[in-house]
């Protein structure tokens, strides 16, 4: 016995063959005992109880017949094995005497045997016997697992952790790290490692157990030491298993290790030899180096050109800075930029401990980090804003984000912002049940604050055309004017919005001259267009109804159907067609936006407010006006007001042959008279000065309610 953990054995090969060697125990050290040094030749003193430890292995194997299982080779070319005494492997009863200490470098020769050994080690530990007399007990977090939401992945082995009481801590995955950034062999392989762990547990209950505390050394904060179980699957074993993860080499009397800390060794025995992960014998892959496009404006419209043309474009939300203001990556553009929910307003969030934050800014920015952080999301992009941030839709689950906000009450509706998404009524929808609610914003809402003065109630089955009444805040915009022009309405959208041409010899003269000119010149000209259209393009467009050709941008392009959304800029009115149908646009000096600007103005009627929650109402309203003011009718529309945002015409149209006269005479009044639509209940401060025409309409409006007309056929819906 040259020790508790050396012995020299003669091992029986056969009746006739036998064969004397050193052999080294599985899987334990015991201390050493007296011995020489043969460098220089002097005695080296015995360990605390190596002694003790070599007459307890003498006692019970000296002379005896064993069996040894031989495992492999020690570095030192010495065998190492198993010796199994009669009443079973020497090594556990060395254990739990307390005379050895495990060791891990041979875990994966003994596999899942070595559990057994520290089960053994454990007795000795617990009971505070030999080498284990009078050591402090191991500082442990309870082992007690907990249900935890994962909120953020901050590397292959740090994930941040969301605990019932509110709480977010940091925790590192016991006994295993990340592929070494200072590494040139395993710092390619860190991006990957880190997306694995996040689509695999971002956003995911798990159950985590607390194994230990690292102290805080230089550069490095305390840490703690945890195992994470994803539907009874540990994390850091699934890590190890891929080759995302190395595992750490422990101290013998270092016990903040993970509990499977002999599987963990044993996988990446495995993970190594198949050539798993950054194990891997082929090149190591570039790091992802994401272009940001939200640096300045001239780069953010060339991304702009892309993403407007596409549907739902998958992204991941790398960062939020607000509750509607994010840092988003899309892999498959190698693209990273700045978005804004479009739409809607949310309260700031101090950027620094020295600002302050507006009333539930931080609220909205927390409800974002729970949702959205590091999840997969899709969006639509709409615009671009001054500063190169990208506006738009975010679906999180499929619902939009904005949404979310509304209905949580940390965010209010920019009306002319979301009737420009086309999503208006979703998002006023929302905003109105927080109110009711009192939810965040309108803790303290009174209803009559979304009154005019002469109102008790307002609707909450409408909302307003268009922009009219988009806010509590007046919008800066020209002042009124008596400006009387002649028009005539060649489009009505479904929202009843106008598109209107202005009659005279410098604009229909001047259109008319040009489409003769157009369309001779695509007689005799048939070149199609260079390539796929982008959004934004002024091109030519065939209408599919009478085969002619007409000036159109492109609104939205689909690549797989090789067809584009065009708007007719002359006329106002909007059609998909199959690129075949399109055409460069001729001669631009001639043609183009700079020798004649589109004649098509939007606009919209002064003081009336038709139905949007009723698609019935909102129809009928449409085809009346078709009827009324389309088919070449030239009418005379009074400016009441230009919108200062977007040169939207707010207008009170007349008809020159009526026989009416006066402000009850209008379209506008007919409107109201007929019960297609109300006085608006959110009135802009240019509207509300016009007291003279409010009188009349109102007038109009009181007719159509005591005759049950159109929307008041089921009574007067402001009482409810």
């Amino acid at each position: 016995m040259l020790s508790g953990d050396r012995l020299i054995v003669r091992l029986v090969e056969s009746p006739t063959k036998q064969t004397q060697t050193m052999l080294l125990i599985a899987g334990i050290r015991a201390p050493n005992t007296k011995r020489v040094n043969t460098t220089d030749g002097t005695e080296l003193p015995a360990e605390p109880l190596g002694d003790e430890a070599q007459a307890f292995v003498e006692a019970r194997l000296l002379q005896r017949n064993v069996l040894v299982n031989v495992l492999g080779v020690s570095p030192q070319n010495q065998l190492v094995g198993q010796v199994i005494h009669k009443m079973g492997d020497i090594a556990m009863f060395e254990l739990k005497a307390g005379l050895a200490r495990c060791v891990d470098h041979h875990s994966t020769m003994l596999g899942s045997e070595m559990q057994a050994l520290r089960q053994s080690e454990k007795v000795a530990k617990d009971g505070r016997l030999g080498l284990f007399k009078g050591a402090a007990a191991p500082s442990r977090g309870g082992g007690k697992e907990q249900d935890v939401i994962v909120s953020r992945v901050q590397s292959a082995d740090t994930l941040f952790l969301r605990f019932p009481n509110g709480q977010e801590r940091r925790v590192n995955l016991s006994s295993v790290r990340q592929p070494k950034p200072t590494d040139p062999k395993q710092a390619p392989f860190g991006t990957d490692a880190k997306e694995f762990m996040r689509r695999k547990l971002i956003g995911k209950h798990v159950k985590v157990s607390i194994d230990g505390k690292r102290p805080a050394t230089d550069g490095y904060d305390e840490r703690e030491m945890a195992t994470v179980h994803l539907n009874n699957e540990n994390v850091a074993l699934s890590l190890v298993e891929n080759g995302w993860t190395s595992v750490l080499r422990h101290r013998m009397d270092d016990t903040d290790r993970s509990p499977i800390y002999d599987d963990l060794l044993i996988a990446e025995q495995t993970a190594q030899t198949e050539g798993k992960g950054m194990w891997s014998t082929k090149k190591a892959p570039e790091t992802k180096q994401y272009v940001d496009y939200s640096e300045n404006l001239e780069k953010a419209k060339r991304l702009l050109s892309l993403l407007s043309r596409q549907k739902r474009v998958p992204a991941i939300v790398d960062f939020v800075k607000a509750g509607s203001r994010f840092t988003l990556l899309i892999p498959r553009e190698n693209a990273k930029l700045t978005f804004v929910l479009s739409g809607i307003q949310a309260p700031r969030t101090a950027r620094n401990a020295s600002e302050a934050s507006e009333p539930f800014g931080k609220e909205a920015a927390d409800l974002a980090v729970r949702r959205l952080q590091q999840r997969d999301v899709e969006i639509d992009v709409e615009d671009n804003d001054k500063v190169g941030g990208f506006i738009g839709k975010l679906y999180v689950n499929r619902e939009n984000f904005a949404k979310i906000l509304l209905e949580e009450g940390f965010a209010s509706v920019r009306q002319y912002s979301a009737e420009k998404s086309g999503n208006a009524g979703e998002l006023l929808a929302a905003e109105r049940s927080a109110k009711e609610g009192r939810k965040g914003l309108w803790e303290n809402w009174d209803p009559s604050q979304d009154e005019v003065p002469e109102e008790t109630d307002s609707p909450a089955d409408f909302a307003t055309n268009g922009a009219n009444g988009a806010s509590n805040v007046d919008v800066p915009s020209a002042a009124p004017s008596k400006d009387y022009r002649d028009v005539v309405i060649t489009h009505i959208g479904e929202d009843c919005r106008l598109r209107i041409q202005q009659v005279g010899q410098s604009t229909t003269g001047a259109l008319s001259s040009l489409m003769s000119s157009f369309q001779s010149m695509h007689v005799s000209s048939s070149a199609f267009l260079p390539g796929p259209p982008k959004a934004g393009d002024i091109v030519s467009a065939r209408f599919s109804e009478d085969r002619s050709w007409y000036r159109a941008r492109i609104r939205r392009n689909d690549r797989d159907n090789k067809t584009a959304e065009v708007l007719f800029i002359d006329y106002g009115n909007s059609e998909s067609l199959p690129w075949s149908e399109l055409r460069p646009l001729p001669t631009p000096e001639r043609f183009g936006t700079q020798a004649l600007k589109p004649q098509a103005v939007e606009a919209a009627l002064s003081f009336v407010q038709f139905s949007t929650n009723s698609t019935d109402y909102m129809e009928d309203a449409r085809d009346w006006l078709t009827r009324r003011c389309i088919n070449d009718r030239q009418l005379v529309g009074r400016v009441d007001n230009i919108d200062a945002r977007d040169g939207l015409l707010w207008v009170s149209l007349f008809d020159p042959q009526g026989k009416v006269q006066g402000e009850k005479g209008s379209v506008n009044a007919e409107v109201l008279e007929e019960g297609l639509g109300m006085v608006s209940r959110k009135l802009q401060r240019w509207e509300r000065a016009q007291t003279q025409q409010l009188s009349a309409l109102k007038g109009c409006e009181e007719e159509a309610k005591s005759e049950r007309r159109g929307i008041w056929e089921y009574g007067d819906l402001t009482e409810d």
